[in-house]
């Protein structure tokens, strides 16, 4: 791990290195069903366009989690205790968490992690500006994958881990389990989590009940940002991996499988053409598709607090905020 310092702030770097993209873009392009890690989205472009989507009117995740914080930030804080160690997964702009760090009571350390580096950065150097007594530790890297040792040690009185977003919901069941062990690890035997996930159906008896024309506009927007947002991972293909292919040739669909209970993002050929990367090349006909995202929304078919209980989070040991009609849900499962 590489620590690097920009001005106040100090950079644990671990970010994946460009031959790690290569490798899971071959391995998802040699597939029989194709498919590209959405993980790497989030370049500087892809980064800027998802804020962008977060601003949509038909983009309903992002107001709705930042609605039920604002409302319930000093309840969450209260049961997080004084002192805790914040550690955050997918940290993007810490919009969200400058909320709850404020609410906090005397919290000694923050630790951002996220897999892009810039805005990494920034974002914890404003943090730091706006909160100068709190210890910000962020730390660059793919948290998917096995982490190093956290940065160095602050006393607190426990570790929390904060994975808004419902970025858990881009990872299929048994990967998920898997990562909220690895944060149960982490967090240790009187730690905490505080989740953020997409649920589906909707959660109570709210007036305004999510429907699935309301899933499908927020992840297949009228504007086009993001089908822009999808196609930009061609573009960071072409100019950091050198792949040869054609972006007008692809196309962004949005599907959502009942069944599985998920949102899905296709890249889908609009000919029989090839994509040339890395000294391979891989033949698409016309019509088929790259899958680059699954979205899973938590209810009927998947079950989060049974995935978080087989992860080593306490049974019953668990409180839940929501907005009014039940569109998202935030939870705090304890160790």
């Amino acid at each position: 791990m590489k620590i690097v310092d920009y001005g106040q702030i100090r950079l644990f770097d671990q970010e994946p290195a460009t031959e790690s993209f290569l490798d899971e873009v071959l391995l998802g392009l040699a597939n029989p069903e194709k498919s590209l890690p959405s993980k790497f989205f989030y370049d500087a472009r892809g980064s800027e366009l998802y804020g962008q989507i977060t601003e949509l009117e038909e983009y309903y995740p992002t107001r709705t989690e930042l609605k039920i914080v604002r409302e319930h930030a000093r309840t969450m804080a209260e049961h997080l205790g004084p002192r805790i160690k914040l550690v955050e997964f997918g940290s993007g702009t810490s919009e969200k968490t400058k909320i709850l760090l404020e609410a906090l009571h005397d919290p000694a350390s923050y630790v951002p992690i996220d897999i892009n580096r810039e805005q990494l950065v920034l974002s914890a150097d404003r943090i730091q500006t706006e909160m100068p007594g709190l210890v910000v530790q962020p730390y660059c890297a793919d948290f998917t994958q096995r982490l190093e040792l956290l940065p160095q040690k602050v006393p607190c009185s426990r570790t929390v881990a904060y994975f808004p977003g419902s970025t858990i919901g881009n990872l299929a069941p048994f990967a998920a389990q898997a990562l909220l062990q690895m944060i149960a690890d982490l967090v240790g035997h009187d730690g905490a989590l505080v989740l953020g996930v997409d649920v589906f159906p909707s959660l109570g008896t709210g007036s305004r009940p999510k429907s699935v024309e309301d899933l499908m506009l927020a992840y297949d927007d009228p504007e086009g940002v993001t089908a822009e947002f999808n196609l930009n991972l061609l573009k960071r293909m072409k100019r950091e991996l050198g792949a040869e292919l054609d972006v007008h040739a692809y196309h962004h669909q949005a599907v959502f499988n009942r069944v599985a209970g998920r949102m899905e993002s296709y890249l889908v050929s609009n000919s029989d053409q090839q994509i040339a990367v890395g000294g391979e090349a891989f033949g698409l006909g016309d019509g088929e598709r790259i899958l680059t995202e699954y979205s899973y929304k938590y209810g009927e078919a998947v079950s989060i607090t049974e995935i978080a209980e087989a992860a080593g989070f306490r049974p019953g040991a668990v409180r839940q905020f929501t907005d009014r009609d039940g569109w998202f849900a935030v939870y705090i499962f304890e160790r």
